[in-house]
């Protein structure tokens, strides 16, 4: 099973301090945090994209690329990949151009995103969104396979023998995620192609997410890829520790009650019980993320929130020990007893990390991040 981040790169005040850091400042320090994780032994660091304050990653595969030649191992994604705004001939390009950079290290969550008026920014109508996330990935799914493209839809100028370059990485394109919260059409369209689906699930109750994640099992057996349970499924969550659930508690409470997106809302309580949000201890975190498991079934990706709500980087980086050294290794470890034979472990990684980890492995050097990696994640990247 893999496990990381993901960020959505917001500058928001420390509300116990009172000082807000600059976009500069929050760049650089998106960057120290993503080198952290693969310092601790975690598998995957994934960026947000958004174009409108308080938030700064509006380029995704120009971090993801910098962070590509500081980083040797750790799987490179989005944990949004804006499907409806962007151009899916840009986003082929730029995908296949990071995974070259990073040899392989890359994957893509496609969405739809949280923000009503970048769609005007960008020419778009929003009443248009479900549409043009159908449209624009039915185009972007071909320009990676076929090597001449001839097409015409509603949204964009036709196509005629176009060629997107470059081609992906040996003829295999990104692996690609469909995230949504609560869209079933989503959970449809990972579905109808095979890909994954994930659910980042910091605002729902997991009655929700059990009800998305069943749908998309259901149809990805009913498209012929597999049974539901081998059907590739990823779910978000946000964890602040502290060896002391108290002191946990009290730490996170003013970052909880200031904070952009859920601030000034439910109290921590009520939203630590009816979210997966956890703040507590690292076994609190291990119990309740092993609890997800028994919402959903086995699962390939887990990725936590650790960097937003104004949190300093000394902060998150301490988390990030915490959550590499006492966390993670024991949820590596009763996810794998857990887990049937025939159930995937993790997602499908691109042949040549796999075959670069085996010669890792082979030479005494770790090869966590492709633990448990199977055959069927080979075949279902070529």
């Amino acid at each position: 099973m893999q496990f990381g981040i993901f960020t959505v790169g917001d500058v928001t005040p420390d509300p116990t301090t009172g000082r807000t850091p600059s976009e500069h400042e929050r760049i650089k320090a998106t960057v120290a945090i993503a080198r952290k994780a693969e310092e601790v032994g975690l598998d995957v660091f994934a960026t947000g994209e958004h174009h409108n304050p308080p938030f700064v990653p509006s380029s995704p595969t120009t971090l993801l690329g910098h962070v590509a030649a500081l980083t040797e191992r750790i799987t490179l994604s989005t944990s949004t990949t804006l499907i409806t705004t962007n151009d899916p001939v840009k986003i082929a390009e730029d995908y296949a151009y990071l995974q070259h950079l990073a040899d392989g290290r890359v994957d893509l969550m496609t969405g739809r995103g949280n923000t009503g008026p970048v769609y005007p920014w960008f020419g778009k109508d929003i009443r248009e969104g479900m549409a043009l996330a159908m449209e624009n990935y039915a185009l972007l799914h071909r320009l990676w396979r076929e090597d001449v493209v001839d097409w015409e839809g509603k949204f964009r100028t036709p196509l005629q023998g176009f060629t997107a370059t470059p081609r992906p990485l040996d003829g295999v394109p990104p692996f690609v995620w469909h995230g949504s919260i609560r869209s079933p059409e989503i959970a449809e369209q990972a579905a109808y192609y095979g890909d994954g689906f994930f659910h980042n699930n910091i605002f729902w109750p997991m009655s929700h997410t059990r009800r998305m994640v069943e749908l998309y099992r259901r149809r990805y057996a009913h498209h012929g890829h597999g049974a539901p349970e081998q059907a590739i499924v990823g779910l978000g969550g946000q964890v602040f520790m502290r060896a002391n659930s108290q002191d946990a508690v009290r730490e996170f409470r003013p970052y909880f009650d200031n904070a952009p997106v859920y601030g000034h809302g439910p109290s921590l309580e009520d939203f630590t019980e009816q979210t997966p949000l956890t703040v507590g201890s690292p076994q609190q975190v291990v119990e309740r993320t092993l609890g997800f498991r028994d919402a959903v079934g086995d699962y390939q990706r887990q990725l936590f929130l650790m960097d937003h709500a104004g949190l300093p980087l000394k902060t998150v980086l301490e988390q990030l020990d915490i959550l590499g050294e006492q966390v993670v290794p024991v949820l590596r470890e009763e996810f794998a007893k857990l887990r049937p034979a025939g159930v995937p472990e993790t997602a499908p990684a691109h042949p040549a990390t796999l075959a670069r980890d085996r010669g890792r492995d082979t030479d005494g050097s770790s090869g966590r991040a492709t633990e448990g990696t199977t055959d069927r994640d080979t075949e279902e990247t070529s």
